[in-house]
């Protein structure tokens, strides 16, 4: 099979068959818009939905071949990197995958999306993981492919565009981004995905960071008031359809074949955040009400709050940081695990405190 090479000079798109689209846009708007009036009736999302965040870097993660689960990784934040080998390697990609998005985030609040805030959100993607011998935080000097290790320029899949042909790219890529007069956010967002991607304009992480500008440019378009969308588990799902559809972009000019995949991926995705948001908030406020009432400690939201946002965590852990005098805190604890709010993953052995898990959660985060 002859490589399909970059789609030099098509990019902006000319035309988009507009009848094919239309039908999808409204109701793609309409599921982002209802999911974001869930989000502001959720107090502290950062805390509350950080478990789907999580499973976002997960998913996101696997589409390129990186095997952990929500559970493994969170455990390992409760026992101090205690995996190894492949599954530390895996793991730590996940979280840097968290991390380089809450470092966007923080940029996102002086910059534009550009390739400033792109490459710093690569250094911190790739910092002591694979890859990190491949330059991070800086665009390839050398010509990169997708396909099977061994390829050539004949052979594989898709051949990106030589690297002496970035800067400009780049540069109409990021005016692409900021260009207001685009009707559609939606169909915006698409074509930058489906740009980055065919770009690939670092020698690794390029899937995930272009993943990760969902979420950034619908904040930044204020499509939604927080980075909490989460598109990776329809496209996991639908992993060949996905990278079929971006690979047409450029053989066939197909940019609005993608358009319709990703409105889809878009409308699922927003229907299946909002009903995992919602179940999230009803899951709060339903123990918020049996630990207030359990526990009649003035720090019980605290430490119901501490417990969303580290799901796995070690006991001590949470006496040391969740800002509860010891004995209180404590005793917090054991009417919790008491009472059904926590499960014991692992009871406390010699000096190996227990480990905890607010399991209700966790099941909603992995639907």
């Amino acid at each position: 099979m002859t490589a399909v090479r970059y789609h030099s000079g098509k990019f902006p798109p000319a035309s988009l068959d507009l009848a094919r689209l239309l039908p999808l846009i409204g109701p793609a708007n309409a599921a982002v818009a209802r999911y974001e009036g869930v989000l502001h009736g959720i107090p502290n999302t950062q805390v509350l939905l950080s478990p789907i965040t999580s499973q976002e870097a997960v998913l996101s993660s696997r589409i390129e071949g990186t095997i952990a689960t929500l559970g493994e990784v969170l455990e390992f934040e409760a026992e101090e990197k205690s995996a190894s080998g492949e599954k530390r390697n895996d793991i730590l990609e996940i979280l840097n995958y968290r991390a380089a998005l809450r470092s966007a985030m923080s940029d996102l609040e002086k910059l534009p999306i550009c390739m400033r805030l792109v490459s710093d959100a690569h250094r911190v993607l790739m910092q002591g993981v694979r890859g990190k011998d491949k330059t991070p935080g800086k665009v390839r000097r050398r010509q990169n492919l997708i396909g099977s290790p061994g390829d050539t320029e004949e052979s594989a899949r898709f051949v990106p565009p030589n690297h002496t042909d970035l800067p400009d790219l780049l540069k109409t890529w990021e005016q692409y981004i900021n260009n207001e007069k685009v009707p559609d956010k939606l169909i915006q967002l698409a074509i930058i995905h489906a740009e980055f991607e065919a770009i690939h304009p670092f020698l690794d992480g390029n899937g995930r960071l272009g993943r990760l500008l969902v979420p950034l440019f619908m904040v930044s378009k204020e499509l939604l008031s927080t980075p909490c969308f989460f598109v990776s588990r329809y496209l996991d799902t639908h992993r060949d359809e996905y990278c079929d559809r971006l690979l047409r972009v450029s053989s066939h000019d197909d940019w609005t074949g993608w358009c319709e995949f990703f409105l889809k991926a878009i409308q699922s995705q927003a229907e299946d955040n909002e009903a995992k948001a919602k179940a999230i908030h009803t899951l709060y406020a339903t123990k918020k009400d049996w630990i207030t009432e359990q526990t009649h400690s003035q720090y019980a939201v605290r430490a119901l709050d501490w417990f969303f946002g580290r799901p796995i965590f070690k006991v001590p852990d949470f006496v040391d940081s969740a800002g509860i005098p010891e004995a209180t805190a404590k005793r917090i604890v054991k009417e919790a695990r008491d009472g059904g709010l926590l499960t014991e993953l692992r009871p406390a052995s010699g000096r190996r405190a227990a480990i905890l898990a607010l399991t209700e959660l966790m099941e909603i985060a992995e639907r």
